[in-house]
C-alpha cells in the first residue's frame, strides 16, 4: 500500500467506502451487505494496508456507522485508523431532522459518535451544501465541533467551486477551522470537476477524495450489463448518459491490451492526477478490493490516457444535491 498526506494525517491512497455495508432493510440501499457479511471485507482492507474509511450518518439509516464502528474496534487500533463520516442527510422525519444548522450538526455528531463507538472522528464532512442555513452558522458550528475534540479535521463534499471558495474564505476571515478535503464526483465518465473545483483544490492545498471513482461500476463492465445495485440505485441512474458508453468501451480496450482489469485502468487514470489524494472505493466482492490495490501499480502511457479521455463529452452538473 502507498500512503500520502491528508492535512497532517497519513492515509492510504485507497479509501474504503462504507456505503456498501449496512442493514439492507434500513434506509435506501437494499443492495448493502449486513454486519456479518461486511466484516470479511473490512478485515481484508486492513490486511491490505488500507487505513482510511469513509461513511455517513445517512447510509442505511445509521447502520453503516454501526457496522463500521464495531468492525474497526475488533480489527484495528483506533489511533492507526483515519475514520471519516458525514452530516446533512435526513435522519428523522419532521423539523431539524436534516441539514447543517448548528442544532443539527451538534445532534448528529453525537449520534454518529455513539453509532461508531468512538470519542472522535478524524474527518467530519458536510455531505452537501445547505443553502437554507447561513453559511457562518454552519462553519462556526463545525469549528466548535473540532474545538470540542469530537472531530480532528473537517471536510466538504460536492458543491459548486464558488460555494467552496466562499466557505474557505469565510473560515479564514473568522479564524475558524478550515476545510481540508473535498469529496467530489470525479471519474472518467464525469470530468466537470476539472473545470474549476480541482484547480481550486490544488491551489488551496485541499485534499481530493473522489466518490464513485468507477462510476457506480459502469467503468468495470459492459455498458448494457446490470447488477442488483443498478436496478435499485435511483440516484446513480441520474449520473451518466448513453454517450458515456464510448469511454466504457475504451477502458475495456486498454484493459484487454494490458491484461489487467477495467477497474485497474479506471483507477490508475485517477491516481495519475496529482490533485487526487485517495479515491473512495465501494467493495462487495473481494476481487474488487484486489483490483483497487493493484491499480496503484498500473502506470498508463500518454497514448492510453489520450485514448481514454478523447471520447469525453461535457455533462450537466451531477451529484451536487
Amino acid at each position: 500500500m502507498r500512503y500520502t498526506k491528508l492535512a497532517g494525517m497519513d492515509v492510504s491512497e485507497i479509501c474504503l467506502g462504507m456505503m456498501s455495508y449496512g442493514d439492507p432493510s434500513r434506509g435506501g440501499h437494499p443492495w448493502s451487505l449486513p454486519d456479518e457479511e461486511s466484516r470479511p471485507f473490512i478485515k481484508a482492507a486492513l490486511d491490505a494496508g488500507i487505513n482510511f474509511f469513509d461513511t455517513a450518518n445517512v447510509y442505511s439509516d445509521g447502520s453503516s456507522e454501526e457496522i463500521t464502528g464495531r468492525a474497526l474496534k475488533d480489527f484495528a487500533r483506533r489511533d492507526e485508523i483515519v475514520l471519516a463520516t458525514k452530516v446533512n442527510g435526513r435522519m428523522h422525519a419532521g423539523s431539524n431532522g436534516a441539514g447543517l444548522s448548528r442544532k443539527a450538526i451538534f445532534a448528529e455528531i453525537d449520534n454518529s459518535l455513539r453509532r461508531l463507538g468512538t470519542d472522535y472522528v478524524d474527518l467530519y464532512q458536510i455531505h452537501r451544501f445547505d443553502s437554507s442555513v447561513p453559511l457562518e452558522e454552519t462553519l462556526e458550528a463545525l469549528h466548535d465541533v473540532v474545538k470540542s475534540g469530537k472531530a480532528r479535521y473537517i471536510g466538504a463534499s460536492s458543491m459548486y467551486a464558488w460555494q467552496f471558495a466562499k466557505s474557505l474564505f469565510t473560515q479564514r476571515q473568522n479564524g475558524w477551522t478550515r476545510f481540508v478535503s473535498m469529496q467530489n464526483h470525479y471519474n472518467l465518465l464525469y470530468r466537470e470537476e476539472e473545470r474549476e473545483m480541482l484547480p481550486f483544490c490544488a491551489d488551496q492545498g485541499v485534499a481530493v477524495i473522489p466518490w464513485s471513482p468507477l462510476a457506480r461500476g459502469r467503468l468495470t463492465r459492459d455498458w448494457d450489463s446490470t447488477t442488483a445495485r443498478t436496478e435499485t440505485d435511483e440516484f446513480g441512474s441520474t449520473l451518466y448518459v448513453e454517450s458515456d458508453s464510448a469511454i466504457v468501451s475504451r477502458v475495456a480496450e486498454v484493459a484487454a491490451a494490458r491484461g489487467v482489469s477495467r477497474a485497474q485502468v479506471a483507477l490508475a487514470w485517477l491516481h495519475r492526477n496529482p490533485v487526487v489524494t485517495a479515491p473512495i472505493i465501494g467493495v462487495t466482492k473481494l476481487p474488487q478490493l484486489d483490483d483497487a490495490v493493484a491499480s496503484l501499480d498500473v502506470e498508463l502511457t500518454d497514448d492510453e490516457v489520450q485514448l481514454l479521455e478523447s471520447a469525453y463529452q461535457p455533462h450537466r452538473i451531477a451529484g451536487h444535491s
